[in-house]
């Protein structure tokens, strides 16, 4: 299906693994002139080349922190304007007794998970409205809107980004520009595999029995994970020409595991 969105310029932040090389993997299927970020240089690199093989798109990587100033005055250096913003990064560490979470811990999990896309809707969305057209897409998490003791570094600001999108998003629609937050759930990443193997090797299993143990202490309905490709079609789709009036959304993505109606 043709969304209406090649030739567009996409920014990806944190796009090198996981859900947010799925999102950049559908938006370079889409034909967008793609700019990918990551810190890491050697997975970033890959990731592009990969992409840029299967799809044929035009993929620019660039190495940087995008929850740093510095980190963030480099990818906008580079990307300036982008019609398309999606957000995303690796997840805080799952947290044991919240009693023991620091200081120094939720100050580096509201850097990255909340101020980094706020800057970032900040810095371009100016842009997108006198062009009279952008898309901002935040890869949140399941647990800004169901809350989880495990996920208190994760859920807490990432409820407060939704929070902002969602008010800012209001502000904006009458020019053409849409806000929407994806919240997953469990999916087949590199963070949920290096811990799922680590209890693998603790209780001399494997990944996917320790993946099924959880599936049903949890009772996924779907009985596994997601996938990070399937999570970058619903990307995608928030960032079609025909998602526009859809807008300060956020859809859980969890294969049913989340109890409401709405």
């Amino acid at each position: 299906m043709d969304l209406g969105i090649a030739g567009r310029i996409a920014l990806v932040n944190g796009g090198s693994a996981g859900l947010g090389r799925g999102a950049a993997l559908a938006l370079a299927k889409e034909k967008t002139k793609l700019f990918v970020t990551a810190r890491g240089e050697e997975r970033l690199m890959q990731c592009c080349e990969d992409i840029a093989r299967e799809t044929g798109a035009d993929i620019t990587p660039i190495v940087a922190d995008h929850s740093s100033d510095e980190g963030r005055e480099t990818i906008l250096s580079i990307c300036p304007s982008p019609d398309i913003l999606v957000a995303t990064c690796s997840p805080p560490p799952f947290s044991g007794d919240f009693r023991t979470v620091g200081r120094a811990e939720w100050e580096e999990a509201l850097s990255l998970t909340l101020l980094s896309p706020v800057e970032f809707i900040k810095a371009v969305i100016d842009g997108m409205v006198e062009r009279k057209w952008g898309r901002i897409v935040n890869i949140a998490t399941g647990a800004a809107k169901y809350p989880a003791a495990m996920r208190v570094l994760s859920g807490p600001p990432r409820a407060a980004l939704v929070n902002y999108t969602v008010a800012v998003a209001k502000q904006v629609a009458k020019h053409g520009v849409t806000i929407n937050n994806i919240l997953p759930g469990m999916h087949h990443t590199p963070g949920i595999r290096d811990m799922f193997d680590s209890q693998a090797e603790a209780n001399g299993t494997s990944y996917d029995e320790e993946v099924a143990k959880f599936v049903k202490q949890v009772r996924i309905p779907v009985g596994r994970f997601g996938d990070p490709e399937d999570m970058g079609m619903f990307v995608a789709m928030f960032c079609s020409e025909m998602a526009g009036y859809a807008t300060g959304q956020s859809l859980v993505v969890d294969g049913g595991m989340g109890n409401s109606i709405f």
